[in-house]
C-alpha cells in the first residue's frame, strides 16, 4: 500500500517551474525522463523545462508511437517534435513503438513493457514520466514499469508529469480500432476463485466526440451493477460539465439509465481528486455489497490527460480494471477554436515515490 498518495507531492503551473528550478538544478540530480515523441504540441513541455536545469545531466528516452496509415501531417509535426526533442536531450534514444500488430491486434502495452526492460537501467536519481502525449494503452504500462523500477531501488524517486489543455484535446479526433481491450497490466485482481456472483461498477470519463469509443467498451463489459461517469468539475470551463451531459444524453438516460447522484465530479486540474474520488468509491462500494457480490471496479479514462493520471494512480493503488480502445489514426485541427479566450496549457507535477517519503506515516 502506497499512504502518502492521498497527500503526494504536487506542483501546478508556475510552482512546477520553481520546483524544477530549485530541485533539478541541484548538481547531485541526475534525471531519466520517459516522454513522448509524436504529433502532440505538448510533447515538448517538459523536456523544454527539464533540460536547461539538468543539462548532461538528463538522459531521455522518447517513445514515437506508429499507428496504421497515419496522416502526412501529423507525421511532419511528429518529426519536428522528434528533432527539437533530441536537441533539448542529446543523451537520448527514440524508440518507435508499432501499436498494432500485422493482423490489427493491439499490442503498444506488450511493446513498451519490452523495450523498457530490455533498456539497461541508468545511473540516475529522479526518473520522470510525461504523460503528456502518451495514449492510454502506452503510458499506463510505462507507468507501472517504471513505478516498479523505481520502488525496487528506494532511492530513485518517480516523478509523474502532465501537460493538460483541454481545449486542445477536443480538437484531436481519434478513429477508435473495432474493439475495446484491457489495457496491457492492468487487468485487476483474479477473479477466478470468486465464489459470490461479480457486479461491476464502470467509471467512464465523458470527453468530447468520445461517444463510439464508450459504447465499444461497455459492449465488452459483463455484470455491470451500475454506471458512474466522471465528469470534470471544476474545470477551466465551468460549463465543460454540462456540455458533457448534454452531449451524452441519450446514453446517460437511455441507454445506461444514469441516476444523477451517480455522477461523479473530479478536478480537471489536480490528478489527487480522482485518485481520492476512486479509491473513496471504492472502498464505500466494497463494504456495501460485502457477503453479496464479488465488487470490481473499471475505469476507462478517456478524455483529460490529467484525470486520467488520478485514474492510474488508483488502478496501480487498488488493483483496477482498466478498459480501453485503441486509436488506429489521428485527425488534428491546429486552429485555435473560435470564442477559446484562454487556451494555454496547464502543467502538472506528482512526486509518487522517492526518499523524500521516507517514514511517511497516513
Amino acid at each position: 500500500m502506497r499512504p502518502h498518495w492521498t497527500n503526494c507531492l504536487t506542483h501546478f503551473d508556475s510552482d512546477v517551474d520553481a520546483f524544477i528550478a530549485d530541485y533539478f538544478a541541484r548538481a547531485d540530480r541526475r534525471c531519466l525522463l520517459v516522454a513522448g515523441a509524436g504529433f502532440d504540441p505538448r510533447a515538448r513541455l517538459v523536456a523544454e523545462r527539464l533540460s536547461p536545469a539538468l543539462g548532461n545531466r538528463l538522459e531521455a528516452v522518447f517513445l514515437r508511437e506508429e499507428r496504421v496509415d497515419p496522416d502526412g501531417a501529423l507525421v511532419s509535426q511528429a518529426d519536428a517534435n522528434d528533432a527539437a526533442l533530441r536537441a533539448l536531450a542529446p543523451r537520448s534514444q527514440v524508440l518507435k513503438i508499432a501499436i498494432f500488430a500485422d493482423d490489427g491486434a493491439p499490442v503498444g502495452g506488450m511493446r513498451i513493457g519490452q523495450a523498457l526492460r530490455d533498456l539497461p537501467w541508468p545511473d540516475v536519481t529522479d526518473v520522470v514520466l510525461d504523460l503528456s502525449a502518451l495514449s492510454i494503452g502506452v503510458g499506463f504500462p510505462a507507468a507501472r514499469f517504471l513505478l516498479t523500477a523505481c520502488e525496487a531501488r528506494s532511492c530513485v524517486s518517480f516523478h509523474l508529469m502532465v501537460g493538460s489543455n483541454p481545449e486542445l484535446d477536443a480538437r484531436i479526433i481519434d478513429e477508435p480500432s473495432p474493439q475495446a481491450v484491457t489495457v496491457r497490466g492492468f487487468s485487476g485482481r483474479s477473479l477466478a476463485s470468486a465464489e459470490l456472483p461479480v457486479a461491476r461498477v464502470w467509471l467512464p470519463h465523458l470527453a468530447p466526440a468520445k461517444r463510439a469509443t464508450l459504447a465499444k467498451i461497455r459492449a465488452q463489459i459483463e455484470g455491470v451493477y451500475k454506471i458512474c461517469p466522471v465528469l470534470p468539475f471544476p474545470a477551466r470551463d465551468p460549463r465543460r460539465a454540462d456540455a458533457l451531459i448534454a452531449e451524452y444524453q441519450s446514453e446517460l438516460l437511455d441507454e445506461w439509465e444514469v441516476d444523477g447522484r451517480d455522477l461523479i465530479y473530479v478536478s480537471e486540474r489536480n490528478p489527487l481528486d480522482a485518485f481520492r474520488t476512486i479509491s473513496t468509491l471504492k472502498a464505500r462500494y466494497d463494504r456495501t455489497v460485502e457477503e453479496v457480490y464479488t465488487p470490481q471496479l473499471v475505469l476507462s479514462p478517456v478524455g483529460s490527460k490529467v484525470m486520467a493520471a488520478g485514474a492510474l494512480m488508483a488502478a496501480i493503488e487498488h488493483e483496477l480494471v482498466v478498459q480501453h480502445v485503441e486509436t488506429l489514426r489521428y485527425e488534428f485541427n491546429p486552429q485555435v477554436a473560435s470564442g477559446g479566450s484562454d487556451l494555454r496549457d496547464m502543467i502538472v507535477h506528482v512526486w509518487l515515490h522517492g526518499p523524500v517519503y521516507s517514514g511517511y506515516a497516513a
